[in-house]
């Protein structure tokens, strides 16, 4: 098969598609832009975002727990906006806007027209997963419309035939493999799809060749530095499943049903049974079957729920068309109950995906949502650092070490710290461990943040601990750094002895 269309393809796939609803599109895009940027600088930065922040500054072609791209994202949204929550998150707002246009484009490569883009459009914007991803900076961001621009590259290729939409499929794998290695999982569900139900025709051109160069030369550098430094991230992902593989398992069905938003769940179920009721559809039953067969995988390897969710977006456009129909034929009590319902979902997901609640009154949210959690108390969890390091002598403090137990803690006195008259600190957490380990010259004092497991390595090294701080958190939330101790240590071996045994991944 060569570069043009298959003459097999018929249906949805040789008639024009409906206009591209760009008017309301752009108005719901334009909302989302007004709304997540007068948020995105309420609460702070989220644990994970003063990492990626850290780890930006150290450019790299990968770290141990992820590929690069989200942290250069990082480095050039907060060099050309500011390092401050909000100039961080313009490029989270950037990519969830681009989210909501791609799943737009699904629901229009499907047959659907202005109402259904728009439907999805909303859907999509207003959905809880979405809502957080988009106000924070996380790999999810990227990783979201990566997926969504393979999916509709995917529908492409598979309605036309055109062979050539293979190096769109290439170009998104290669910068998805550059950003989290989970679309992997997307790949090998569409291509299970395609050997399932077809059309098998696209996979006998060239242009499939194509595509696979593209995203090797985008990944091969991401590749090689893992395997250089001993695939480090398969390291990170087997620890995951062996501490949360079974809490994973269990939960994973229930949060499917509620990570878009319940009132989402029978439109995405209808967009998993149109492609084999509607003829016309017939060449989209790969997505459908690739939905299922991820869950598959996921549940098979232990990985958390929420790695599936971004398959359910172009699942809520397929079903966006028959959704609307259903909601047209009822009468205006069915009607009123589902715009209720909907109301009422949309709420819910604003108040757990959106720094609207007052940070004192988090508590009900962090039991749906830990996230915004993690985005409270870093100021004043430095403060408490800075006041347990004024409790050095100053004679040694030139000597004396700040030990953050987790990336989170490093990032954010490597933010805060300095004014506060702070060090760099160190951390053998993730790969804030290659970037020390701190010189065999500061052999003073070791300021210990958390606490060292009896019988571990680690005891052995980081010895006679004596307690000088416990954190607080002013907003009274019970977070990850909420009762955490804060110690003075000494240090039995030199650290670049001591490094290799303190390093952990977990």
């Amino acid at each position: 098969m060569g570069a043009g269309r298959s003459p097999a393809f018929r249906g949805v796939g040789s008639a024009p598609l409906p206009r591209f609803a760009a008017l309301p599109v752009g108005i719901v895009v334009a909302a989302q832009a007004i709304v997540l940027t007068a948020l995105s600088g309420r609460y702070g930065f989220h644990r994970d975002e003063l990492y990626f922040v850290a780890a930006g500054r150290r450019p790299d072609w990968g770290y141990v727990d992820q590929p690069p791209i989200t942290p250069w994202l990082a480095r050039a949204s907060t060099a050309l906006f500011g390092e401050t929550p909000t100039g961080l998150r313009v490029v989270a707002t950037l990519l969830g806007m681009a989210t909501v246009v791609v799943v737009a484009l699904i629901a229009r490569e499907v047959g659907g027209g202005r109402g259904a883009q728009l439907f999805t459009a909303l859907a999509t914007a207003l959905s809880a997963y979405v809502l957080t991803v988009a106000h924070m900076l996380a790999t999810n961001s990227a990783d979201l419309l990566l997926w969504s621009l393979i999916a509709l590259s995917g529908l492409r290729l598979l309605r036309t035939g055109d062979g050539r939409w293979w190096l769109a499929v290439g170009a998104a794998a290669g910068l998805g493999l550059a950003n989290k290695w989970l679309v992997l999982l997307l790949l090998s569900g569409l291509g299970i799809g395609v050997a399932v139900a077809g059309p098998r025709r696209v996979l006998r051109t060239r242009w499939l060749a194509g595509g696979v160069g593209i995203a090797v030369v985008l990944a091969a550098p991401v590749v090689l530095w893992q395997a250089a430094h001993g695939w480090p991230m398969l390291t990170v992902a087997g620890g995951i499943s062996a501490d949360d593989g079974l809490e994973n398992r269990l939960l994973f069905v229930p949060m499917q049903l509620v990570y878009l938003s319940p009132v989402l769940v029978p439109v995405w179920v209808a967009g998993l049974v149109r492609p084999w009721r509607d003829p016309a559809l017939r060449w989209a039953r790969a997505l459908a079957i690739a939905y299922p067969v991820v869950c598959v995988e996921l549940l098979a390897l232990g990985g958390k729920p929420y790695y599936s969710v971004p398959l359910l977006l172009p699942l809520v456009a397929l079903g966006a068309e028959p959704s609307l129909r259903w909601l047209a034929r009822g009468g205006t009590v069915r009607r009123a109950l589902t715009g209720a319902a909907a109301a009422v979902c949309v709420v819910v997901s604003v108040l757990t995906g959106l720094p609207v609640v007052p940070a004192p009154a988090l508590g009900p949210v962090l039991a749906v949502n830990k996230e915004p959690g993690e985005q409270v108390g870093w100021p004043g969890f430095t403060d408490t650092v800075a006041g347990a390091w004024a409790q050095i002598p100053a004679t040694e403090r030139d000597t004396a070490v700040i030990l953050a137990g987790n990336y989170g803690e490093a990032g954010a006195i490597e933010r805060y710290g300095p004014e506060r008259g702070l060090p760099q600190p160190y951390s053998p957490h993730m790969s804030y461990a290659d970037w020390g380990p701190p010189p065999d010259r500061l052999v003073g004092p070791v300021l210990l943040i958390g606490r060292i497991d009896r019988g571990s390595p680690a005891a052995k090294l980081i010895t006679g601990c004596r307690p000088v701080a416990k954190h607080h958190n002013a907003e009274g939330l019970d977070n990850g750094e909420n009762g955490v101790v804060l110690s003075l240590c000494g240090l039995t071996r030199p650290w670049s002895a001591a490094w290799p045994q303190l390093r952990h991944y977990y």
